[in-house]
């Protein structure tokens, strides 16, 4: 069983998780890089049971490509996006991999939303590949 632990840019938010992640993968879609102000998301999943957070997050309700909403937590003192949650995956929480106090062990296995790409970023690796979200 994994220890995640990580928290914002300021410390105000911290959030500890005992637990292996369900998935850990990059999201090229449009949202995801304007939320994070990168060419792309690197998130790793874990059951919401699982996760304690410590402090206050702001929430976003952004819409995915399905019209269900998205959940985008950030800090409302150093605007670090956190954590997402999406409709159309109930009781999971996607930790961004930027807040990981130590990423070591990360080993995102997908890429969805590789159609809408950066024409520059190109990652190596063995990896799933999705043009859009796999059903």
């Amino acid at each position: 069983m994994a220890s995640i632990t990580g928290g914002c840019l300021c410390g105000k938010v911290h959030y500890s998780a005992d637990v292996d992640p369900i998935f850990a993968g990059i999201c090229h879609c449009h949202n995801c890089q304007k939320a994070t102000g990168s060419a792309f998301s690197a998130v790793v999943a874990v059951p919401q049971p699982a996760l304690t957070v410590q402090g206050e997050l702001k929430i976003y309700e952004d819409k995915g490509d399905s019209g269900s909403p998205m959940y985008r937590r950030f800090c409302p003192e150093c605007g670090s996006a956190v954590l997402a949650e999406a409709a159309v995956m109930p009781g999971v929480v996607m930790i961004q991999a930027g807040t990981l106090d130590d990423t070591a062990w990360l080993k995102p296995g997908m890429q969805i939303y590789c159609d809408s790409a950066q024409p520059w970023v190109s990652l190596d690796g063995e990896w799933q590949r999705f043009p859009k979200m796999p059903r």
